[in-house]
């Protein structure tokens, strides 16, 4: 009797993420969608992280430290998953509602979707200038059919056959998201953002990691697109322009005072890397370049546009939190 396929697969890369890994699997066992496949990509755990995920039901795959590459790590769990999508969350993330499969899953009613992306919003060890990203990025609207190809492999899920026409690019140092999904474009098929897919994503990096995380996406996106670049003049515009726009949304959220330090370091990471990794090009389109670095229109609080209108659904982790008690602040 052949076995019935699950309604999706979910691949997770990981690399010591104990703190985080417990909450993401048990938000997924929390899902109205239940028939799911799970499989972890591992590049070298040294902490709890695989003891943890052995608690679940898991499929735990291995890829040495030394061959990982972000690209590679999803390739691998793409091709062993069985199910006609892919769902791609990172370790350190977490879905807020119970619905999160069924909102991300939803737009392939339409046979042209190839990727479907999700909201993501920080938690309360955010930086501030960092949420204001995830609001740029991810806003309250979803978007059929988009004309630029951002996405975000944080919270994200692709048709295994677009992904058997094409592979993920193993040499990119990151964005291989973007480059997926501009491959996918050109092959006339859609990228949809779903805004009903919300996810938590848990970023509390130090400064030289922000630093390196932005120089590695600068590098991938010179690669993606040879034609641009982002000179000094750029990085002064965009670290001044975003300073003073956090600034003034900080103070419109009254959180200025406690972010006065903060947002200019976090800004001249991002800021300083995505210019070091860009250092040789062309032109940014400016699709691109307003969705990657020009900063958010003044706008309400967030904190005042924060809605709930699905409490219902909200997944409950203090139960793991109870048995975690050690752990730091999801």
């Amino acid at each position: 009797m052949a076995t019935k396929k699950a309604t999706c697969s979910i691949v997770i890369r990981c690399y010591n993420e104990g703190q985080h890994i417990g909450r993401l699997l048990a938000g997924i066992l929390q899902q109205s969608i239940r028939d799911v496949e799970i499989i972890l990509v591992d590049s070298g755990s040294t902490d709890a992280t695989l003891s943890i995920a052995s608690k679940y039901p898991v499929r735990i795959l291995y890829i040495k430290p030394e061959e990982f590459s972000f690209g590679r790590s999803l390739n691998l769990g793409c091709q062993v998953a069985g199910s006609e999508f892919v769902v791609i969350a990172s370790a350190h993330v977490y879905p807020v509602y119970e619905d999160w499969l069924e909102k991300l899953l939803a737009p392939f009613t339409d046979p042209k979707v190839a990727l479907v992306y999700g909201k993501q919003r920080g938690d309360n060890s955010t930086r501030y200038s960092e949420r204001q990203i995830f609001s740029k990025w991810f806003p309250e609207q979803s978007v059929s059919r988009q004309d630029h190809p951002f996405c975000n492999n944080a919270n994200a899920v692709i048709r295994k056959e677009v992904w058997e026409e094409l592979y993920y690019n193993e040499r990119l140092t990151g964005l291989e998201d973007l480059d997926w999904a501009k491959r996918a474009m050109e092959k006339g098929y859609y990228i949809t953002y779903a805004a009903e897919a919300e996810i938590i994503h848990v970023h509390n990096e130090a400064p030289l990691r922000i630093y390196n995380r932005y120089l590695r996406e600068g590098m991938a996106h010179r690669q993606i697109f040879p034609e641009q670049k982002f000179t000094l003049w750029d990085f002064v515009k965009m670290f001044t322009g975003n300073v003073v726009a956090d600034y003034y949304q900080a103070w419109h959220d009254r959180m200025l005072r406690g972010n006065l330090l903060s947002i200019p370091l976090f800004r001249l990471m991002q800021f300083w890397g995505t210019y070091r990794g860009f250092v040789q090009s062309g032109l940014i389109t400016n699709k691109l370049k307003e969705r990657f670095y020009y900063p958010n229109n003044i706008r309400r609080s967030q904190l005042e546009t924060v809605k709930d209108s699905r409490k219902e659904r909200r997944i409950d982790y203090s139960e793991l939190e109870k048995e975690n008690p050690d752990a730091e602040d999801y």
